[in-house]
């Protein structure tokens, strides 16, 4: 709205006009506005939660301090929401495709979070929502998003071109000029430790009488599908402990900032031989806005927790960094970059496959783990939760940090 606002201003020489066309500026004031609508009614909502006595039921799993979190207000998440929406529609550009996107993802996943949270707090229905209602909620979203990525016009890349083919654009190969072709609908990705290489999901389309790239769509969409599916799911099995996926999905974030504004730059991305993306840079002001966001929730979730974000929260952030990372075309790096999510969620899979396994085998169920996730088998060990965090935390900047360095190690 603001963005909008000043863009119309522009031409009057408004004083401060122009700094709406700088992204970093837009970026930095998101993550101002974030903060500052977490932390000045973050409080207020928990007072209204613990008013409407939307208190967290646990289940003695036998973990140390678990009891204690009983009746901690839960539906968190809506400051996150708030803070990412709010900043969102007053300094991001609300006509780019990518921030449409992104704001569908968070809304609509948000609504789905809240949907569950609903019913197991007002509803008394520890089950909550049904998993039936949740994964075709997650596949709904992943077919209009993988749908508007693969045919919206908006939606292009460029990738370098070789010597002969810039020879034939510029007239001659000279340092400093973009090193790109036209942009394109190609439905491509980065290909990590590769380099100048990238995938095509067209490659994988073997028929005689067609044209791969015609239904390459048919394979991109249900990928799309999964990956939502899993990083939303794998974010929701995190927020176990006091700031655990509240910590990770900043150190995500910026991550992601990172990235979009590499692959948004035409400069930054010919040095760094990735595609380029047009349009992507926008998105820096939503990673900022949920940079923002994830810190202020943390004002009140770390250890000891104020606050739950329950699903209305870590469904969305999970959505949004699997969203995020495909439109950026680097959905390749996200077992490394969601690396934390990825472990836990496997941890889970890991251990009921097993326990099945062996109540087949042996008649009796055994685990790997002391407690699945991952996070519970070290409580159950004895260390306690805000050393977990800690060092989950400490885990996450590492992958995050060998993430940005892909980009170079090729």
């Amino acid at each position: 709205m603001l963005y909008a606002l000043f863009d119309l201003l522009k031409p009057y020489d408004l004083p401060g006009a122009g700094l709406f066309s700088y992204l970093t500026f837009r970026a930095a004031l998101a993550i101002l506005l974030s903060l500052t609508i977490s932390l000045a009614f973050g409080g207020r909502l928990i007072k209204l939660l613990r008013k409407l006595q939307v208190g967290e039921t646990v289940r003695d799993l036998g973990l140390e301090g678990q009891l204690s979190k009983a009746g901690t207000p839960t539906m968190g998440g809506l400051i996150i929401l708030a803070a990412i929406i709010v900043p969102v529609l007053l300094v991001a550009d609300l006509g780019n495709i990518y921030i449409q996107l992104l704001l569908l993802t968070t809304v609509w996943m948000g609504a789905i979070g809240f949907a569950d949270d609903y019913i197991k707090v007002f509803r008394k229905n520890k089950q909550g929502l049904r998993g039936i209602f949740k994964v075709i909620g997650q596949v709904t979203l992943g077919l209009v998003v993988g749908s508007v990525l693969a045919f919206h016009p908006d939606v292009t890349m460029k990738e370098e071109l070789p010597a002969t083919a810039l020879d034939e654009l510029y007239g001659e190969v000279s340092v400093g000029k973009p090193k790109f072709g036209a942009a394109e609908q190609h439905l491509r990705t980065t290909i990590p430790f590769i380099k100048d290489s990238t995938f095509d999901y067209a490659d994988l389309i073997y028929c005689s009488n067609c044209e791969p790239t015609e239904w390459a769509w048919l394979l991109f969409i249900p990928i799309v599908i999964f990956i939502i599916t899993a990083v939303s799911n794998g974010a929701n099995l995190t927020d176990g402990l006091d700031g655990l996926a509240g910590g990770t999905s900043a150190i995500i974030a910026f991550t992601l900032a990172v990235l979009a504004y590499v692959s948004g730059s035409v400069v930054f991305a010919s040095y760094l031989d990735i595609m380029y993306i047009p349009m992507s840079g926008e998105m820096i002001v939503f990673a900022a806005a949920f940079l923002g966001a994830a810190i202020g929730f943390l004002w009140y979730n770390t250890y000891p927790a104020q606050v739950f974000m329950g699903d209305t929260g870590s469904l969305s952030i999970g959505a949004i960094i699997a969203v995020f990372a495909l439109a950026i075309r680097k959905e390749l790096l996200i077992p490394i970059l969601a690396g934390i999510f990825l472990v836990e969620n496997l941890s889970v899979v890991i251990q009921v496959a097993y326990f099945k396994y062996t109540k087949k085998k042996y008649g009796e169920g055994r685990r790997i783990f002391l407690m699945s996730p991952l996070h519970h088998h070290y409580q159950k060990k004895g260390l306690h939760e805000s050393k977990i965090v800690t060092r989950f935390w400490i885990s996450g900047i590492f992958l995050a940090i060998f993430t940005l360095i892909t980009l170079k190690l090729r």
